[in-house]
């Protein structure tokens, strides 16, 4: 199919990277021009100079981008130049209330927009095995399955226009709470003297098993904290869900607790740190 994608960062650039490989016609658009031009000689696409001109009458459009600002500031450009019945795909982590917003007004506009946000981290990303969590009018998410699997293992449509925002809120509640459970393991195992990998090795076969335990318990016990998910992003991502709690009344209080736990991360120089450095906090 023709599609485009716009912004190229560490998650962008290998997913419309994987587009490319699976044989479709990719035009791209990225406000650091160079970004985007690297990109095309890299997988023989194409660089637009606009957002306009990158996804000029393509069926597709997929969006990874930083926030509800952004998103809003290339939507109108890409509902007006793209294909007629055309769908935008939207990754970027947003709030729900945007991704009815664009709903609405990719829908006025003749076109369909699915908000898509993902899970699985740069790693995901390269190694195109993203979880994707979507929210929009089923046959438009049914249109796009077979494009985005291309950088996907998992695509779950959860409902109507934002419901994928609100899946990625749970999965972001999830994760703080479990890599703040592993990194208080982690420091208690040091400080009782134990040998950190003696313990992973005991307990990982267990209950205490997790993602974040499988792939960041050593790097954490080294200190090693350039991983996956800056800790700028997981405080956007948590404020968002913060915000949507206090408006359906759901009590969040280990995840506020968290949030708090990564600004005093933010305040230590961690900000670009990626998640699992909870454990620096302790230490």
């Amino acid at each position: 199919m023709k599609a485009a994608f716009i912004g190229l960062g560490v998650m962008g650039y290998p997913m419309a990277g994987h587009l490319a490989k699976a044989g479709h016609e990719v035009s791209v658009f990225n406000r650091s021009p160079a970004k985007a031009q690297a990109w095309a000689k890299e997988y023989g696409g194409r660089a637009g100079a606009t957002v306009a001109e990158a996804v000029n009458d393509c069926e597709i459009v997929c969006l990874c981008v930083g926030n509800d600002d952004d998103v809003r500031q290339v939507l109108g450009p890409a509902l007006e130049a793209m294909a007629p019945d055309g769908v935008v795909v939207d990754h970027t982590t947003a709030s729900a209330k945007l991704a009815r917003e664009a709903a609405e007004q990719a829908r006025a506009a003749g076109r369909w927009f699915v908000d898509a946000p993902v899970s699985g981290g740069q790693a995901g990303a390269v190694n195109g095995q993203l979880a994707v969590m979507a929210g929009g009018d089923e046959a438009a998410v049914e249109r796009v399955r077979p494009v985005i699997s291309a950088y996907s293992k998992a695509i779950q449509r959860i409902g109507g226009p934002g419901s994928g925002q609100l899946a990625k809120m749970v999965n972001q509640i999830c994760i703080a709470g479990v890599v703040q459970g592993v990194a208080e393991g982690l420091h208690f195992a040091k400080r009782a003297g134990l040998d950190a990998d003696l313990v992973l090795a005991a307990i990982s076969k267990g209950a205490a098993q997790s993602w974040q335990m499988d792939n960041r318990w050593k790097t954490m016990a080294q200190g090693q904290y350039d991983f996956g998910f800056a800790v700028d992003w997981m405080r956007k991502d948590l404020g968002l869900t913060l915000d949507e709690a206090r408006r359906n009344g759901s009590s969040l209080q280990l995840t506020a607790l968290v949030d708090q736990f990564y600004a005093e991360i933010q305040q230590m120089g961690g900000s670009r740190w990626d998640t699992s450095s909870l454990l620096a906090r302790l230490d």
